[in-house]
């Protein structure tokens, strides 16, 4: 589906179609949240990054970056991205995680069909990922795809498979039949995004192209949901007001890698594997 951002029906930027179209099938794009030249602005400032600090760049990229780059913290309060997250949402809102999905140039890295909400111990499925586009992200590149509607079933069984290739925590995937016939590709271009609903089938393909397929996973849910894993998590206010407390607050950083913001952040890692691998046989460094 061909989408921009519009006003509507008391909605900040999604029409009221577009709010139904996520809600029956449990994916929305592409939509325009930036110019293609802010996109190759934070293309450049990530990969300025990586060349800075090759080793650091393998972990603080993988999990709430927000938490260490001042650039990130302010993406995942873009205004654009807010606005639309809070059409679906409502106004009070927390960014709970936010990790980058890079597959290089001929890259055999793919990510397998699987629901996001099946380690993630949230206490109810209103929960959303903005996926922003910092290059192309099309079908020879490896774009996500998604099985419509398949949000609105329950959580479904899934096999951990800890498959080297597999970009996923455990190599989850799901355990039941999937009709990969019914799958719709969701391609974006630099500067857009995709928003998914956290039961949707999806999965995406190796890029088999020459140049880098990059995006940012930014996870967003109401004040209202909690944790129930057990175990203690955290995650940052974006808007609104945070009424509930459920987590632990995570504040932007002073500046990019800040000792206490890389000390947040690690505290945050262990926080997230505790969670995330409970019940597994082994975890994924």
């Amino acid at each position: 589906m061909q989408t921009t951002a519009t006003s509507g029906g008391g909605l900040k930027r999604l029409a009221a179609e577009q709010v139904q179209h996520y809600r029956r099938d449990g994916a929305l794009w592409p939509i325009r949240v930036m110019s293609a030249q802010d996109a190759r602005v934070l293309r450049s400032k990530l990969e300025a990054f990586e060349q800075a600090h090759p080793d650091a760049a393998k972990t603080i990229l993988r999990h709430k970056p927000h938490l260490i780059l001042t650039w990130l913290a302010d993406l995942v309060r873009h205004p654009a991205i807010l606005d639309v997250v809070e059409d679906v949402l409502g106004p009070d809102l927390l960014c709970w995680s936010a990790n980058f999905f890079i597959k290089e140039a001929h890259d055999p890295a793919y990510v397998s069909w699987h629901q996001d909400s099946t380690y993630w111990g949230l206490s109810e499925p209103e929960v959303m990922t903005a996926w922003v586009a910092f290059s192309v992200s099309d079908v020879p590149s490896g774009c996500m795809r998604f099985i419509p509607g398949s949000h609105l079933l329950d959580q479904v069984p899934h096999t951990d498979t800890f498959a080297d290739r597999n970009l996923l925590t455990r190599g989850q995937e799901i355990a039941v039949e999937v009709d990969e016939n019914k799958a719709q590709y969701m391609p974006l271009q630099p500067g857009e995004m995709s928003l998914h609903h956290v039961r949707l089938f999806h999965n995406s393909r190796p890029n088999e192209t020459s140049d880098r397929r990059i995006g940012l996973a930014i996870r967003y849910i109401p004040t209202r949901i909690k944790q129930i894993s057990g175990y203690a998590d955290g995650a940052t206010l974006v808007r609104g007001v945070d009424r509930f407390k459920n987590f632990e607050a995570e504040p932007r950083p002073a500046f990019d890698m800040a000792p206490e913001a890389l000390a947040l952040q690690q505290a945050s890692v262990e926080r997230s594997k505790t969670i995330l691998y409970r019940g597994a046989d082994k975890v994924r460094h």
